[in-house]
């Protein structure tokens, strides 16, 4: 099976290498992390204020602006380290753990895929 062949496109920016069970980069490439595990742990992290995205709808001045306060929400932004894509984004409380949002069973996927390309 080559290359192509065995990678399977999951997301807009994040594919799963069969042969070596590793998250990549769409865009450019890069290999991420093992499949098996979450693949935010091989990502660049950005915790950013959320107050930066969500500008306050009224003057500053008053104690409620319709800005997120940041001692109840952050925003988690994840890049990919080899092109700076930006692959997920999140919205968490502080000390909340990153989430671990896609959980594939890759044994399963192997046999579907397998089948599929000597179909």
């Amino acid at each position: 099976m080559s290359e192509q062949q065995s990678t399977v496109n999951i997301t807009e920016y994040l594919a799963i290498n069969l042969a070596t069970e590793r998250w990549t980069c769409r865009v450019c490439g890069h290999d991420i992390a093992n499949a098996r595990e979450n693949y935010k742990t091989g990502l660049l992290v950005h915790n950013r204020d959320p107050r930066e995205i969500h500008r306050p709808i009224l003057d500053e001045s008053y104690e409620f602006t319709y800005a997120p306060d940041p001692a109840w929400c952050r925003i988690v932004e994840f890049y990919c380290p080899g092109c700076g894509t930006q692959v997920e984004n999140e919205y968490l409380p502080p000390g909340h753990p990153l989430t671990h949002d896609l959980e594939l069973d890759i044994d399963a996927l192997k046999r579907r895929h397998l089948s599929a390309v000597e179909g």
